[in-house]
């Protein structure tokens, strides 16, 4: 999954970077608040491609003793730091932009610059949107798009997806208010789009951001996951009762398991060993993303705890 990912951002960032030259090009020519908004937009998406494949390539560190668990949260925070980057210098400085041109408007100039980049703009962030939708539908056969991106423990799949979609939107407003800045001879529209941008931008990073931070707190696995562990302990007669299960992604595809568990206590020591031995590697099966797998007993086995790592 990481290696798709990695095809979606790059795809991005050359796109990205394609495009943010052509942006400020026509900007140069025509003096669009607009356009030059974009083309800021375009570097900062550039520079976000960048900074996720940095969070996807230290998340494979190995475990290491100041990090037992690994560094798969790398990635979590690389990608916050992208929703930082969208809202403070993307959505904001398109606005600042967007009301320098209101308070000092100037005409359009060549306006067909500006048509021609935006036009091939939007194939080439389309494409790329494409692509990244492609890679993440692969890892999500069912389910709405929006809905899975609410699920996903990947940023580095998803993320790619919000930017592209942001930046589609992003030019199609620019587009519309070139356009009809032009067409009713109206600069102070043209500082408007590029307000519009900033706001886009700004709703783009504080829905990135609240993913992302949820993943950095330690969310839970799938429910799918949570109720096959619940079914490996129901299957054990041994077992006379149990918590819910704890469970938290250390990254997208490593997962800690928390079990808190009871056993009969009218069964020798050993036998007790071996159930729980059993019952580890059993929740370590239900799925490839279970590192780690902790099981606490409370009754005969007081005292001790049992840790799996596979």
């Amino acid at each position: 999954m990481a290696h798709g990912s990695k095809i979606a951002i790059y795809g991005a960032i050359a796109a990205n970077l394609l495009i943010a030259v052509s942006k400020f090009i026509a900007a140069f020519f025509t003096g669009s608040s607009a356009m030059l908004a974009e083309g800021i937009h375009s570097v900062i998406d550039t520079g976000n491609g960048g900074l996720l494949l940095m969070g996807i390539k230290r998340s494979t560190r190995k475990a290491d003793p100041s990090h037992p668990f690994g560094y798969g949260k790398e990635i979590y925070f690389w990608s916050f730091v992208v929703s930082i980057l969208i809202f403070s210098l993307g959505g904001g400085f398109a606005i600042y932009e967007g009301v320098h041109s209101i308070q000092a408007p100037e005409p359009i100039e060549q306006p067909l610059w500006n048509y021609c980049v935006l036009g091939a703009a939007i194939l080439f962030e389309g494409a790329s949107l494409i692509i990244a939708i492609k890679t993440f539908n692969k890892s999500h056969k069912t389910g709405g798009l929006l809905s899975n991106i609410i699920k996903s423990k990947n940023p580095a799949n998803f993320a790619v997806i919000i930017e592209d979609s942001a930046a589609v939107m992003g030019l199609l407003i620019a587009l519309l208010g070139i356009f009809l800045s032009q067409q009713l001879d109206n600069p102070y529209i043209d500082g408007s789009a590029s307000i519009l941008i900033g706001l886009l931008l700004l709703g783009v990073a504080t829905f990135l951001a609240r993913e992302t931070k949820g993943l950095l707190l330690g969310e839970s696995a799938s429910p799918v996951i949570l109720e096959g562990i619940e079914n490996v302990l129901h299957n054990h007669k041994n077992v006379k009762s149990f918590k819910r299960p704890k469970t938290m992604h250390l990254g997208p595809e490593n997962i800690l398991v928390v079990i808190e568990l009871d056993i009969v206590e009218d069964i020798p020591l050993v036998n007790a060993e071996e159930e729980i031995a059993r019952i580890r590697e059993e929740v370590a099966a239900i799925s490839s993303k279970i590192d780690f797998v902790v099981v606490q007993t409370s009754n005969t086995m007081k005292g001790e705890t049992l840790t799996q790592n596979r």
